[in-house]
């Protein structure tokens, strides 16, 4: 199978970036299964129920998120009804929703599990470590593939993360920087790895926002309110192909000129 995991959504800028380049790389790439994190995807904070449903008709399998999931009210009414909308696992059990699925897509089952880093992070969040292991015994008899959303400000974390869990999950791609790194590969026991998928939202932004607003608040200290920036996108993902034991893994990065 194929899976796509697309690095964080950003705002309107980030929604018209995959109405405009999604449609060519599903062509190019023909995945099987597509994953999105979607937690910055309205207004830059958050999501709503209009726009995970607007994500969802363009063809997006599974919306993962962090540590702004809960930044929009709303979600409150409709996060525990939505199967495809996921919140990290490692919050505390009394939160709202979701930490993981298992999908079922051409005759393959795949679980879509969504952790949190705790380093810098500053939410009181159990173990991802052990809560993965928890969710593994639960889950490995039962699915084909298993693919983890690893948010998360360290990347010594997400790094470690990976190799602990290499051999078990099948992918691990990390979001939450907003900046793609240049590591992904196969890991030894061949889990397809990489710390940071990056944005996909406008291209010229400090991490998707204006950069003024940014600017200021390193100059003065005072606080500010930011904005999702606009102007020209990029699309940023890899594609993970995965064929008995080998794996390939390849970053997409697509801007607009």
């Amino acid at each position: 199978m194929r899976f796509l995991c697309i690095g964080d959504v950003i705002g309107r800028t980030g929604r018209n970036a995959l109405k405009t380049f999604l449609p060519e790389v599903k062509e190019k790439y023909k995945p099987d299964f597509i994953i999105l994190n979607g937690e910055n995807a309205a207004g830059g904070f958050g999501i709503t129920k209009k726009v995970y449903d607007e994500i969802l008709s363009l063809g997006v399998d599974v919306v993962t998120s962090g540590n702004h999931i809960f930044d929009k009210k709303e979600i409150s009414r409709f996060i525990d009804q939505e199967e495809r909308l996921l919140r990290p696992a490692n919050y505390p059990p009394q939160a709202l929703g979701r930490g993981y699925g298992i999908y079922e897509k051409e005759g393959r089952k795949i679980a879509v599990i969504n952790l949190m880093g705790r380093a810098f992070m500053g939410i009181p969040l159990d173990c991802p470590f052990r809560k993965f292991d928890e969710i593994y015994e639960k889950i490995k008899d039962d699915v084909e593939y298993i693919i983890v959303d690893f948010h998360a400000e360290a990347t010594s974390e997400k790094t470690a993360f990976g190799f602990y869990v290499d051999g078990r999950a099948d992918i691990v791609f990390g979001t939450h920087s907003h900046v793609a790194t240049a590591d992904e590969m196969i890991l030894p026991k061949g889990t397809a790895y990489i710390t940071d998928v990056g944005l996909t939202g406008p291209k010229y932004s400090v991490i998707g926002m204006k950069a003024e607003e940014p600017i200021q608040k390193f100059l003065t200290g005072m606080p500010v309110k930011y904005e999702v920036a606009k102007g020209k996108m990029i699309f940023q993902a890899i594609i993970v192909e995965k064929k008995g034991d080998k794996a390939d893994i390849k970053r997409i990065k697509i801007e607009e000129e």
